[in-house]
């Protein structure tokens, strides 16, 4: 008997259910999204720990001011992953990965 769920009032939850929930297409649009807002975010925050803007950043790393935009905005059509090690290395650090256990009731992260 499957299990029954609480009903809620919560919008994300409600659209989740209705078009991400049982859906392996659109669970893997969304996770390949926040895959790219993350990266958005560590862009922005090594830039900001800098004290750089996003034209002294592209400069350092030897693109135009429009790349740290679009990374910025998770609009960046090229490998968001390269350019964001570019930028590590031109601001003097790398980029670590860990893999870690997943949750036994994944639940997704906007959520």
């Amino acid at each position: 008997m499957p299990k029954e769920r609480k009903p809620t009032t919560d919008a994300v939850e409600i659209l989740h259910r209705r078009y991400f929930e049982g859906n392996p297409e659109m669970m893997e649009m969304l996770e390949e999204e926040e895959v790219r807002l993350d990266i958005a975010q560590q862009v922005y925050d090594l830039r900001e720990e800098a004290g750089l803007t996003q034209k002294q950043l592209a400069k350092r790393v030897g693109v135009s001011e429009s790349v740290i935009r679009d990374l910025e905005d998770t609009e960046y059509e090229g490998d968001a992953f390269l350019m964001l090690r570019r930028i590590a290395k031109a601001l003097g650090k790398q980029v670590e990965f860990r893999v870690v256990p997943l949750e036994l009731e994944q639940k997704p992260s906007f959520c």
